[in-house]
């Protein structure tokens, strides 16, 4: 049962970094008004996101615009959500995968080996899904691409201070999901079994015993 409980675990780290994924692409906090040096601290805070921009006034009061036109948005918001969503359907995808080669599910139990074939599919799938090193397609290259451009604007001594925007919660958000999913289907990969797993030893019969058979003939 070691194994299943190490698949059991990459599963559900895997799952969470899905939940999460999908929480830091509709999340507006991706980048938030700084105030940071001579910066005057005003009582409306901005907020920007993939799919809509708010500003939060002190009183509590929170005002929301979705994007009008997909074509005149920046295009590091454009690739964001192409990744974003990408990394999503991956993920999506490698659960599902990761369901049937899971040993606690009954699919494919005559075949151990198919079942750990699959299982070690669904891993690759998740590591995909969260690592950028092989596909530079998704949620960790995601993140970190929009991240890397907060920080040019931010130094860039053009851009004006009061225009100027940090690290938002969901760049957290989907940092922690992106590693989630890498460690999640690291342990699905690293719970291969072997090809014997699935048949039963067998022992050659010995030699007194055969000749113990031969007596009562």
């Amino acid at each position: 049962m070691a194994n299943a409980g190490v698949q059991l675990l990459g599963f559900s780290l895997g799952f969470l970094g899905f939940i999460g994924s999908i929480a830091s692409t509709v999340m507006v906090e991706w980048k938030a008004s700084s105030y940071a040096g001579d910066n005057i601290i005003t009582a409306q805070a901005l907020y920007e996101g993939l799919w809509k921009s708010c500003a939060s006034q002190s009183t509590g009061q929170v005002q929301c615009k979705v994007y009008d036109s997909l074509l005149q948005l920046p295009g590091i918001v454009v690739g964001t959500r192409g990744l974003m969503l990408a990394a999503i359907l991956l993920c999506l995808i490698a659960i599902l995968v990761a369901v049937v080669g899971m040993k606690c599910t009954t699919c494919l139990t005559d075949q151990p080996e198919q079942k750990d074939k699959v299982a070690l599919t669904g891993g690759i799938i998740l590591i995909i899904a969260g690592d950028p090193l092989e596909t530079r397609l998704l949620a960790l290259v995601g993140t970190s691409w929009y991240a890397n451009r907060i920080a040019q604007d931010f130094y860039d001594p053009f851009t004006p201070t009061n225009s100027r925007y940090e690290f938002g919660s969901a760049l957290f958000v989907g940092w922690g999901a992106a590693f989630l999913i890498i460690i999640g289907g690291a342990f699905l990969c690293c719970n291969c079994g072997k090809k014997d797993s699935g048949k039963a030893l067998r022992y050659p019969r010995s030699n007194a015993a055969s000749n113990a058979g031969k007596d009562y003939v």
